[in-house]
């Protein structure tokens, strides 16, 4: 179906993060938005708010009757919805145009220019940086962003202007298939999602397939030391970055009092005085993937330093709600053993002298059962550990698969406790931090609010 024939969109679990801005995406263009998911959140309800029409209960009953015409109405569903769905069998059964998320991403990237960023870790952030740059610069753009940006308060921007539109490309069910890039960073290729792939090496083979779907003409831009070769069409031109090394790299980098700063070298042009507005180490190298994307698109050094400076950051990356001389707090979305090691050398960079606690909730049990070793081997990288059962997400339990496997596996030395969740808040209550972060992607997130008001009325004692 051509987008130009669409005149309503309906979404089956409309308050994912990804299916969200591509609700506002089509709301803003004036079609009927409307759709269903399982539970109302704080994003349902805004979604209503802008003009989306969504129900909460299986009922084809609660369908608008304008998003029951197969010729001008267009499913998009998420593959987290089960094919007994009522709602998704009905639009099979009578002829309706059905497409999973990632599909009408694809799409997008045939009619704008595609700037996409791909990686195991780091996606969210660079891409949303990413996105800031371009959108503060002459050249503007759309973004399609898997956080919420806390410069804009939504994890989607529109443009009426610009044919630039940033994507996160997710390799979760290999969804990044479907686009065609004209730009992509690739940021990390740690393994991951071996529920879907399998094997190491048909994770790597994922990212080397997505590879050759970057236009002819385009770039790819990938992180140094990657163990996926990249297999590019002829014409597209091939960069790394790092901190350190590569095409792009940063210099002179300086780390003082609550600050970040260091020079960009470029291919393009040298760009001096980078200032981080969220000044936390592995920013760095975020923010050199995404002024790279952003200086090979058009925008100027002036830009790119006012980008970098203005940029807030992502809800739950490196999310802090107190910093001060007393306290630390911060919440971040770090699941993979990877994600969790770099926070932990971050927080080191900043905090060297400080006392750091992590309180851990690990996220999927096939990821438990695939990587405790290594998420052993990062969560020692902190002072003290506490671990609380796993969060389990779509899948079912493993026997003999628990956050004990973790927990049995620290480093001696390391200080390590065992709590359920719902004892959290009185955990947070009967103790004093120095510095503490909330790490995971399941629901532990949802405390954060009360663990900050707790620590707050600590320091009024």
């Amino acid at each position: 179906m051509e987008l130009k024939n669409i005149k309503a969109v309906y979404f089956i679990g409309a308050g994912g993060i990804g299916m969200s801005a591509i609700a506002r995406y089509f709301i803003r263009k004036g079609l009927v938005v409307a759709g269903y998911d399982k539970t109302p959140s704080d994003l349902t309800r805004q979604l209503e708010k802008e003009g989306m029409l969504i129900h909460y209960e299986e009922n084809l009953d609660e369908i608008p009757h304008t998003c029951k015409d197969p010729n001008h109405c267009l499913v998009v569903y998420t593959p987290a919805i089960p094919s007994d769905h009522q709602e998704l069998a009905f639009f099979r059964n009578n002829g309706f145009e059905i497409e999973k998320r990632a599909q009408v991403l694809g799409t997008l990237t045939r009619t704008h220019k595609g700037l996409c960023v791909a990686g195991t870790h780091g996606k969210t952030t660079t891409s949303t940086m990413c996105a800031h740059i371009m959108h503060q610069s002459h050249v503007d753009c759309n973004a399609f962003l898997g956080g919420i940006s806390k410069n804009y308060g939504t994890n989607y921007i529109i443009s009426d202007t610009s044919d630039f539109v940033v994507i996160e490309a997710d390799e979760f069910d290999r969804s990044f298939h479907w686009l065609n890039p004209w730009m992509s960073v690739i940021t990390a290729t740690d393994p991951d999602h071996l529920d879907i792939y399998g094997t190491k090496e048909a994770y790597l083979e994922s990212f080397r397939h997505y590879t050759t779907l970057i236009q002819p003409g385009g770039a790819l831009i990938i992180h140094t030391g990657l163990e996926m070769r990249p297999d590019v069409a002829e014409g597209v031109t091939v960069y790394e970055y790092s901190r350190d090394r590569g095409d792009f790299h940063a210099e002179n980098i300086v780390i003082d009092n609550g600050s970040i700063t260091f020079d960009l070298i470029s291919p393009v042009e040298n760009v001096r005085g980078i200032e981080l507005g969220q000044p936390v180490p592995i920013n760095i190298e975020n923010g050199i993937a995404a002024m790279a994307m952003a200086q090979l698109n058009g925008c100027t050094a002036e830009e790119l330093r006012y980008g970098m400076s203005t940029f807030h950051g992502v809800d739950r990356r490196f999310d802090f709600k107190i910093n001060n001389p007393q306290h630390v707090f911060l919440s971040d979305y770090g699941h993979h053993p990877m994600e969790i090691l770099q926070c932990a050398r971050s927080l080191r960079e900043l905090y060297q002298h400080r006392r750091i606690t992590v309180l851990f909730q690990p996220h999927l049990y096939t990821r438990t059962r695939d990587f405790y070793q290594q998420f052993a081997d990062a969560l020692s990288h902190f002072d003290e550990v506490i671990l609380t059962e796993i969060y389990p997400a779509r899948e079912e339990p493993i026997p003999g698969v628990t956050s004990q496997l973790i927990y049995d596996h620290l480093k001696p030395g390391v200080e390590r406790q065992m709590i359920r969740k719902d004892d959290v808040l009185d955990f947070v209550k009967s103790r004093d931090f120095d510095v503490l972060v909330v790490l995971g992607a399941g629901n532990l997130d949802n405390y954060v609010p009360q663990i900050t008001k707790l620590i707050e009325k600590k320091e009024t004692v």
